[in-house]
């Protein structure tokens, strides 16, 4: 099953200020969000962004929260953002059934919104190289776990490709000039 922007949103979760710098390559995955972000807005793709307890955790990094609209920041206790009975009201209004995720710990928030969110009946895809956890081994074993329960793993290449879908148009030709070199 391929990923069409037009039945898809990106989820990017709690990509946070206290979190980017504990993880390792923390500063890559804001990259790899924003990347996928700029995409997203291109394709009019709708984002929607969690923030895990900001009073704890800080907000999400200015770098990604300049890339959406304020109300699509969605405050959140539960790890799992379909848990979260906001985050999921603002899922289930966007109508839309593939869900690209993104984000922090592939263990903890990321694999418990993707196998919340594909326990309901969405089409999950989390982005490898825009996921990271504090080690090594928990994000492996995430990985291994939502692949497990039928989420697919990609990269954020094949997510732009999918989005894209063809390349006679302007916004191919637009978005490989700027991201996909």
């Amino acid at each position: 099953m391929l990923i069409r922007a037009g039945e898809s949103c990106l989820l990017v979760v709690d990509v946070q200020e206290r979190l980017v710098p504990a993880l390792p390559g923390g500063q890559a995955v804001v990259e790899s969000c924003a990347w996928l972000m700029e995409i997203a807005n291109r394709l009019s793709v709708p984002i929607l962004v969690s923030e895990q307890y900001p009073e704890g955790l800080g907000h999400t990094v200015s770098r990604l929260v300049d890339l959406v609209a304020e109300s699509a920041v969605m405050k959140k206790v539960h790890f799992s953002c379909f848990a979260e009975p906001t985050c999921r009201q603002r899922l289930e209004a966007l109508g839309r059934r593939q869900i690209v995720v993104a984000g922090m710990e592939s263990h903890v928030c990321v694999q418990q919104s993707a196998l919340d969110l594909k326990h309901a009946g969405y089409d999950v895809f989390v982005v490898a190289d825009a996921v990271a956890s504090i080690r090594d081994a928990d994000r492996d074993l995430g990985f291994l776990r939502m692949r497990d329960e039928g989420v697919r793993l990609l990269s954020r290449s094949m997510v732009a490709f999918e989005w894209l879908g063809k390349a006679d148009t302007k916004e191919f030709r637009d978005i490989s000039q700027r991201y996909l070199r």
